[in-house]
């Protein structure tokens, strides 16, 4: 059982404590790949400013760390990179690669599982190094053998996948897409048996450790609470950028059914009706010919939605100067790095209650119904009259950022959550 995490509004001095050797482990870590890809760039840095040494060992895409941080690269197939055709002889000498390529020929998603088999072997050899281990949510039977190896290790459970496969069979649209959708997801049948073994469950919001629980089965004492963190010198507010007076902007991957945008876009167009000089940037790379392509014809404004993707947070940190307000229209969040980074810039926020947006969100930003396109409408256009309230919940928002969610608050906590379970392993 997951020794009791200290709670956000907790501060202690990570420095404090006595420097660890720490693996961080991540089965697909790049920034770009999702947020779970932030929030190993970010706690590893936050990690060895607080004194402690830190190696990440990832399979591709790798990650983009912090020059202290030291990268162990696990090379897979990279399949969704480079495709099916990309198998040569010299791969078939590696059980785990043919495991990774009849999985994707078949429309599955092994890559926790081969992850966790390359992990113990490099563990096996190099264990020796670290006084930690961190898993990233793989969730994978190699986990299970890395406990078994006396490894004192920490499994960071963002929020159940299962949640995404329940809002993708919704959004599906015949038995086949939902067929495609289960397979893809035969993954969680390993991590809902993985997830009841292992001893130190830590996740990102009271929301997520409900809904783990509920999930998969287990007692929500039995997992800690550390909160994301939001890098507040990276995303801060830009002196002297003038907001632009007609601007939404939202982060959300375009054709995910869990990142709620067809609900935006929707509210969007109606909006148009009443302020013709509206513009939405969205965050994103839409799927061409794809379920938002498509919805995006219909609704008739092709015109007027721009979408940026392989952006530099500089450059996003610079939209979000420009933007008059940031809108999260998720389904479900597990914690909502979104909202986090908007507020932490500044800007005014309208999110939904999908998920844990709330416990990110508080009262420094509009909380509307999830799928609720009145809402949502509703909501920008009362930011869209009045301009005071606008600059309120932006000013609201960086400080609560600040007060309760940057990394050094999030070190800190991991930090004495480490101690806990290594005080455990030493008793």
């Amino acid at each position: 059982m997951a020794a009791t995490a200290h709670q956000p509004d907790e501060q202690p001095n990570a420095a404090a404590a006595r420097p660890l050797r720490i693996a961080l482990l991540g089965y697909r870590s790049q920034p770009f790949s999702g947020g779970q890809g932030v929030y190993l760039k970010y706690l590893s840095k936050a990690l060895v400013e607080a004194g402690h040494t830190v190696d990440v060992i990832s399979g591709p895409p790798y990650p983009h760390l912090d020059p202290r941080v030291r990268l162990i690269e696990l090379p897979s197939l990279d399949l969704f990179a480079n495709g099916l055709g990309s198998l040569r002889p010299h791969h078939l000498k590696s059980m785990t690669n043919i495991i990774e390529w009849l999985s994707k020929l078949s429309g599955g998603f092994a890559e926790p599982y081969t992850f966790g088999r390359r992990a113990v072997k490099y563990l096996k050899e190099n264990g020796h190094n670290y006084d930690l281990i961190h898993d990233n949510q793989s969730l994978s039977y190699g986990m299970l053998e890395i406990q078994r190896m006396g490894l004192p290790l920490v499994t960071t459970v963002h929020h159940p996948i299962t949640s995404d496969l329940r809002i993708a069979l919704s959004a599906a649209r015949n038995w086949y897409e939902r067929l495609l959708i289960k397979r893809w997801h035969s993954f969680l049948i390993m991590q809902k048996r993985v997830v009841k073994q292992l001893h130190n469950i830590i996740t990102v919001s009271d929301c997520s450790r409900q809904d783990i629980a509920k999930d998969f089965g287990i007692q929500p004492a039995g997992i800690g609470i550390v909160y994301n963190g939001i890098d507040t010198d990276e995303f801060a507010p830009i002196p002297g950028v003038q907001r632009l007076p007609m601007r939404l902007m939202a982060t959300a991957s375009a054709d995910a059914p869990l990142k709620g945008l067809r609900y935006l876009l929707r509210a969007y167009a109606r909006l148009l009706e009443t302020y013709p000089q509206l513009e939405l940037l969205i965050v994103s790379k839409p799927k061409p010919g794809g379920k938002t392509e498509r919805l995006i014809r219909y609704l008739g404004i092709a015109d007027k939605v721009q979408f940026v993707s392989g952006i530099s947070n500089r450059e996003m940190v610079s939209y979000y100067a420009e933007a008059t307000i940031a809108v999260v229209p998720s389904v479900y969040e597990g914690f909502g790095l979104p909202a986090g980074e908007a507020m932490a810039c500044g800007v005014p926020v309208v999110s939904t209650d999908g998920g844990a947006l709330p416990e990110v969100v508080g009262d420094a930003g509009l909380l509307v119904p999830a799928k609720s396109v009145d809402a949502l409408a509703q909501a920008i256009d009362e930011l869209l009259q009045n301009p005071d309230k606008r600059d309120a919940l932006g000013s609201r928002g960086r400080e609560r950022i600040l007060n309760e969610f940057c990394w050094d608050v999030c070190a800190g906590q991991m930090i004495n959550f480490y101690e806990q379970v290594l005080s455990h392993a030493d008793s």
